[in-house]
């Protein structure tokens, strides 16, 4: 554009004919002016068709806003309530696995399928029978209370525990001052998991006694600093927690992030034999087997019998 509006100009210079001169400078001016004005006109144009696209953007992004938001807030709360949900740790008793303030993510979706708590598993269970007493607890402002109902901060309201579960249903679970915890007449090695410098239960022997159906008989790890299932056996039910009562595994550390670490289930409790069903196989299996070869033979034999009686 420029280069045509020097062009045009150019016919009007002193020196020109008057009449090619005048002339060719007019036309000159006349068709760059013209070039000129309609790219001119184009570029406006064109401007002003990207600016109103980008106001429909701006438009468009606003109104999507409070639905992406509405989204987001729904999906948390559905994680919340059926998937996983963050806890925070506010006791020294399931020390050094767990310490004061960690926040712990808590698996809600197994136990909607049938799963049930698991010998060696951490898990977070409501107050089975005012356990807490009188404990105070926190008073949140209306955020945290909102952050805490969709699941993205932990509920410091509710009355929760966190223990390891030692036994479940069916097990005899015992213990006594000098020795190890046993379940089904198998001592457990927990060095792995217990506060260094504790003993298994030397501040609170129990048992030997029989978890009942659908519970689970859970201890902290920190054994002298935890009011465990050890010292609620005077509730009826020995101090078992039912089943229930549990919310979910304890299965990560999610923060702080030095803290960042998974919380598997010990080796101990995989030994052979743990299981009290497995205890009991031993002495099933020959009466089982037993049966399996005395069927045959009975059949036969009436078998036998029949033939006779028809041929007779």
């Amino acid at each position: 554009m420029r280069i045509r509006t020097i062009g045009g100009e150019a016919g009007s210079l002193p020196g020109s004919l008057p009449g090619s001169g005048t002339g060719g400078g007019t036309a000159g001016r006349t068709g760059g002016g013209s070039g000129g004005g309609g790219d001119q006109g184009g570029d406006q144009d064109g401007r002003a068709d990207d600016g109103a696209a980008d106001v429909r953007k701006q438009r468009s992004f606003w109104k999507e806003l409070p639905l992406l938001i509405l989204i987001a807030l729904a999906l948390a709360l559905v994680i919340k309530t059926f998937l996983v949900q963050a806890f925070s740790i506010p006791s020294d008793s399931m020390q050094d696995t767990l310490q004061r303030g960690d926040r712990v993510l808590v698996d809600k979706l197994t136990p909607w399928f049938g799963s049930e708590p698991e010998r060696g598993e951490v898990v977070v269970f409501h107050d089975p029978d005012n356990w807490l007493g009188d404990t105070p607890v926190a008073d949140p402002n209306a955020v945290q209370k909102f952050l805490s109902w969709i699941g993205l901060m932990p509920s410091s309201e509710e009355k929760d525990l966190i223990k390891r579960v030692i036994a479940i249903g069916g097990d005899t679970v015992e213990c006594k001052k000098g020795g190890k915890v046993q379940v089904n007449g198998h001592p457990l090695n927990e060095t792995d998991y217990i506060y260094p410098g504790n003993t298994p239960c030397d501040d609170k022997p129990f048992g030997p006694l029989k978890v009942p159906k659908d519970r689970i008989w859970v201890m902290g790890d920190h054994r002298q600093n935890s009011l465990d299932s050890r010292y609620h056996q005077e509730s009826g039910r020995d101090g078992t927690v039912p089943v229930s009562k549990v919310v979910g595994r304890a299965f990560v550390v999610a923060w702080p992030v030095n803290r960042w670490s998974t919380l598997p289930v010990p080796g101990t409790f995989d030994q052979s034999g743990l299981s009290a069903a497995a205890a009991l196989a031993p002495a099933a299996v020959p009466g089982a087997l037993g049966l399996a070869g005395a069927v045959p033979i009975v059949l036969w034999r009436r078998q036998r019998l029949t033939r006779g009686r028809t041929d007779g």
